[in-house]
């Protein structure tokens, strides 16, 4: 028997068993209208034994693909903050899409599931993923997610990488499978506490692209886009392979019909304050 690693069961748990809001622990309830059915369903004068089962199941999959959160959590959360955009190369830019801003309750769940493997965080961060609109013309047979890699000095350190896994979500959500072959020098240290110069600086060289992408659009993907420093690293990295192999790299923004197409997303960027 296969069994599940630690954080999938917690995620099997949350996902199908749980249905407490992962922010504020209150019972989900069902919207008026949904619970105006269910009062209608109990009377088999107005529906069939079999349109009885198909709304019951209906309800069962609109309550177990809403989200995580409950709708009062849900909107104190600011979504979606407009992109920003960093510079990758003479006259390319790159916009940087975060799922919201590094603002309470984001940057606890994200600090504990990065650096404390606390997976009881996950849920949290999978539902701010899937507000996240996936990139319009990309699909399962024309793009990946490149993840943010790690070094293997800090894999080791870490033991797990978040990214990885966050990113593993994003697919399944997405339907767009990952490309993991990207890989980050070890003589890079930690982001954190760096400027904004000494972030572009420690981050020059970092990645090589192992062998060219196997479609022509990228979707780049970090947990926190303080800057837009790594990702803009990342993107670089793209684009240098892509000019050594005489492809014209365009931006997903751009007018231009060039064969490749960048787009970045992150969970979390800047702060709403």
């Amino acid at each position: 028997m296969r069994y599940l690693a630690p954080y999938q069961t917690g995620l099997w748990l949350a996902e199908y068993l749980n249905i407490r809001c992962q922010l504020c622990a209150v019972y989900r309830s069902l919207p008026q209208s949904q619970l105006s059915q269910s009062h209608s369903l109990l009377n088999p004068s107005l529906s069939s034994q079999h349109s009885f089962f198909t709304n019951i199941r209906k309800q069962f999959n609109q309550r177990f693909s809403s989200g995580f959160l409950c709708a009062r959590c849900h909107h104190s959360i600011k979504w979606l903050p407009k992109p920003f955009t960093v510079d990758i190369a003479s006259g390319m830019t790159l916009d940087i899409q975060a799922a919201t801003y590094y603002d309470y309750p984001m940057r606890q769940a994200i600090r504990a599931f990065k650096h404390h493997e606390d997976m009881t965080k996950l849920p949290l961060l999978l539902h701010a993923l899937r507000q996240m609109p996936r990139p319009h013309g990309c699909h399962q047979n024309n793009s990946v997610i490149v993840a943010m890699s790690t070094t293997n000095q800090r894999l080791i350190k870490r033991g797990f990488d978040p990214v990885s896994i966050l990113a593993a979500h994003l697919s399944k959500h997405w339907d767009i499978p990952l490309w993991q072959d990207v890989k980050r020098t070890d003589d890079t240290v930690s982001q954190q506490g760096l400027t904004r110069a000494e972030r572009l600086s420690n981050l020059n060289n970092a990645f090589t692209l192992i062998e060219p992408a196997p479609v022509k659009r990228l979707i780049l993907f970090d947990d926190v886009a303080t800057t837009g420093a790594s990702l803009q690293a990342l993107g670089r990295a793209a684009v240098l392979l892509s000019q050594s192999m005489s492809i014209v790299p365009s931006i997903a923004t751009s007018k231009s019909h060039g064969d490749y197409y960048l787009y970045a997303y992150a969970l979390a960027h800047g702060s709403h304050s």
